[in-house]
């Protein structure tokens, strides 16, 4: 017991320090019609339909975007003749090479098509608006790679309560977005649902490329470009960006556990760090106050994640009681947090993909790949 309290303290210090960044953290973006440059607008979709329209309307509305283009990868519900009819220019995606995770075969055929000299790309599931995209160019005078904050969309009290515990095990792994100081490449987290670099930086890279087989694939694409020495800014644009990204409790569950451990860019021993983090200070005291013996360790780890749930409000574009109660959900988080660490969900729309060794790189693509 002494043992478990003290590895609990320890714990606790940590997710203390790393909260502490906050203190210290880059503004959020502000709307800025114009940057001077060209602005290409990139979204992979597969089978959207039921989304990608608010979306587009938004992007195509916007006067900072240059061009509008839609990858289409195998949809059948009719994706690409909706982008079409809305005014976007759709690229058919080619068929799917053997190692290629679909969104990054998608996100380096629409680079390649794009002919801005900024790119953003956006999933389908994104609400921007339209000074998002000067705000975006303009963060590249000081980032070679830049992903944006949103503001989520939840339906009803238990999905925001869950969507926030989740949230809560990355905050409390990595700390609070938009730090002063950058982590160490290893380190970094970004957000796919939104990212912005410049093009022929991208393409001489061969950024996607790189990531190729990873399901993280944002994550893979900050520490890998990272560590070949681009500047990487994760920011806040939450009164700029709102991400609706799942239709119930039972999907956010299902989907948002594919790519939460970071699995396939993390080493085994940050996994186990990260994990003990999570259970020690997250679920092991709301299980002890369930169970009615919580230790004053155990309160004050409480009143610090309560102290977070209410840090959260601006991440959310209706907060309500869902914050509050997200703490009591910490059991269940920490659980589909380990659940999915040991046993990876490789799978998406229609798809099965072969895993990768955690924190493994892909081997360099061949001629052909990155041509």
């Amino acid at each position: 017991m002494r043992l478990l309290t003290l590895a609990q303290v320890v714990a606790g210090a940590v997710v203390v320090a790393r909260l502490g960044r906050g203190r210290r953290r880059q503004p959020p973006l502000r709307a800025r019609p114009d940057a001077g440059l060209t602005i290409s607008v990139v979204i992979p979709a597969r089978d959207e339909v039921a989304r990608i329209g608010p979306c587009l309307r938004a992007v195509l509305a916007a006067p900072a975007v240059t061009e509008v283009i839609v990858v289409d990868d195998g949809s059948s519900d009719g994706t690409a003749e909706l982008a079409a009819s809305l005014g976007a220019k759709v690229v058919t995606a080619e068929p799917l090479p053997a190692g290629w995770v679909g969104k990054q075969w998608a996100l380096r055929q629409g680079v390649a098509a794009a002919g801005g000299e900024v790119v953003v790309t956006l999933d389908a599931d994104a609400r921007p608006a339209s000074g998002l995209f000067g705000a975006l160019a303009g963060a590249l005078e000081r980032y070679n790679l830049v992903s944006a904050g949103p503001r989520f969309v939840c339906d009803g009290l238990l999905e925001q309560a869950l969507h926030a515990s989740m949230l809560a095990t990355l905050v409390y792994r990595f700390g609070p977005i938009g730090p002063a100081s950058p982590p160490p490449a290893h380190r970094l987290v970004a957000n796919g649902q939104c990212m912005a670099f410049r093009r022929d930086r991208m393409t001489e890279a061969d950024g996607f490329a790189l990531v190729r087989d990873r399901m993280t694939d944002d994550v893979a694409l900050a520490r890998r470009l990272a560590a070949q020495g681009w500047k990487v800014g994760f920011l806040d644009a939450g009164g700029l960006l709102e991400v609706d990204m799942h239709d119930s409790v039972r999907e956010l569950w299902r989907e948002w556990g594919r790519s939460l451990p970071l699995r396939d860019v993390t080493g085994p021993g940050w996994q186990a760090a990260d994990l003990a983090v999570i259970w020690l200070t997250g679920a092991l005291p709301v299980l002890r106050l369930v169970a009615g013996r919580p230790a004053p360790l155990d309160v004050a780890l409480l009143g610090l994640r309560l102290l977070l749930a209410g840090a959260l409000r601006g991440s959310y574009r209706e907060p309500g009681a869902g914050l509050l109660l997200s703490p009591l959900l910490d059991p269940a988080s920490a659980f589909r947090l380990t659940q999915a660490t040991r046993r990876p969900v490789r799978t998406w729309r229609g798809r099965t993909y072969p895993g990768v060794s955690g924190g493994g790189r892909p081997a360099r693509p061949g001629r052909s790949a990155a041509r």
